[in-house]
């Protein structure tokens, strides 16, 4: 297996550390170790890259970096098993509670998967067989499958339980706080994959030309979704967006403006749970084909201001492959700079999990260079300053502060906490706003 990657590559006339010091790499206070062994022997890395994984994170400007991120491999004790998840958290304790559910989700699956009947569980993997190629004939036949109603259910009771384990552990803050969870197993030719929030799954595929494509895995879970927003609605929780962000749907209590959460789908958030936020996550298959190439998990800070397409080319051309999550952070902290110059850069998280042992690019001079990556490209690529907003403005959670004379009184799941209106909201600053404040200065 590879060890860690070096740090000191340069690419093009820039080095990659020599960036803002308040964005940095994410070295957590019990991260100092690369591996330990988890539940079934297998081996679990929370930085770092091996012949198959590259994985990075990288702190923002809006403070404690709460993105984490984790590797199993050889998930269960199964050889060439692995559980992959990437956790965007939230809220004033939200990166304890990404890290409580990056160290204990995993774990939970992991046993959830060992109290399943063995003989039920392989007779139904030995019969799923191959899938056609649309969504649509994909779909029935997944709904008809032993192998996928059982991983289905076993991975929603691992969320569901931890999510409750959550709410019991009073050391975190979790009322206000939460996290999503987007997270791939690998198990043979299969790829199963959970998804509960705003973080992204992408799988790189080879077209009829042997060209890149990029293919989706999992749905942006949003309020704005008719689907979330109708649940949260018919729960007694309002949808809407605000004046100066109104491209972007938040969840709000029913009789105060708190949390203001921008997405429909999350662990914690417990203010949220009685009014239609849910902890059961969204499940989905593939198998894996021989033009399959790699899948990129990712958190918002990417997926806000690279496209799909931007992504997969830029893991693709990277010849050293375990600093292929790195350089795509660095380029989504470009892209960040380019397109919204006054803002704060958002925290970024990407585990990137290879199918093939072989490099996707054999010869290179530049890493930069393969597929026509190159600074000039990939800016051109993001529009500069411009008032079509792709990314959300503004922050996760708009106001999450508790009265704690009131809250001592409730129960911290089954309850109303009585929290101050909604009082100045900050936004994103476009070039328009940059210019306008020189102008005055």
């Amino acid at each position: 297996m590879g060890g860690c990657c070096s740090i000191d590559a340069n690419f093009g006339s820039r080095n990659v550390e020599d960036d803002d010091p308040e964005e940095r790499d994410y070295d957590g206070e019990e991260d100092q170790d690369d591996t330990r062994i988890g539940d079934g022997g297998a081996i679990v890395r929370v930085k770092g890259s091996t012949w198959f994984t590259s994985m990075y994170s990288r702190q923002g400007k809006k403070g404690i970096n709460q993105d984490s991120l984790t590797v199993w491999e050889n998930f269960t004790g199964e050889k060439q098993m692995f559980f992959c998840g990437v956790f965007d958290g939230h809220g004033p304790s939200g990166h304890k509670v990404a890290r409580y559910v990056r160290d204990n989700l995993p774990l939970k699956i992991s046993r959830v998967i060992k109290h399943s009947k063995a003989s039920k569980y392989n007779n139904a993997r030995e019969n799923f067989g191959n899938s056609s190629d649309t969504k649509e004939s994909e779909g029935d036949f997944y709904r008809q499958n032993p192998f996928f109603t059982l991983w289905e259910n076993n991975l929603t009771q691992a969320f569901e339980e931890l999510d409750e384990e959550l709410c019991l552990d009073y050391s975190l803050d979790s009322y206000c706080s939460g996290t999503t969870a987007v997270t791939v197993i690998k198990q043979g030719e299969n790829l199963i994959i959970a998804n509960l929030g705003d973080s992204r799954a992408l799988l790189c595929t080879r077209g009829d030309k042997s060209q890149l494509v990029p293919v989706q895995l999992t749905v942006d879970l949003k309020p704005s979704l008719p689907t979330e927003a109708e649940r949260i609605m018919n729960a007694g929780g309002r949808v809407f967006a605000m004046e100066e962000e109104p491209s972007v749907f938040r969840v709000w209590m029913p009789e105060v403006d708190c949390p203001g959460l921008a997405m429909a789908r999350a662990l914690g958030d417990f203010c949220l749970k009685d009014y239609g936020l849910i902890n059961s996550p969204e499940v989905y298959f593939r198998k894996i084909t021989s033009k399959d190439e790699f899948v990129v998990l990712a958190t918002d800070g990417i997926w806000d201001v690279l496209t799909n397409n931007e992504v997969i080319r830029i893991v693709a051309s990277v010849k050293n492959r375990g600093m292929a999550a790195k350089i795509l952070v660095y380029y989504a902290v470009r892209a960040w700079r380019t397109k919204y110059p006054g803002s704060k850069v958002d925290d970024c998280a990407v585990v990137i999990l290879f199918f093939k042992k072989r490099p996707l690019v054999a010869k290179s001079k530049s890493a930069l260079s393969q597929s026509g990556i190159s600074h000039q490209s990939l800016d051109s690529s993001v529009p500069q300053g411009s008032g079509d907003k792709k990314c959300d403005e503004g922050e996760t959670v708009i106001n999450c502060q508790i009265d704690s004379d009131d809250i001592d009184k409730l129960n911290k799941v089954n309850s109303l906490a009585k929290v101050p209106q909604l009082g100045h909201l900050s936004r994103r600053k476009t070039m328009k706003d940059v210019e306008l404040e020189k102008a005055q200065s």
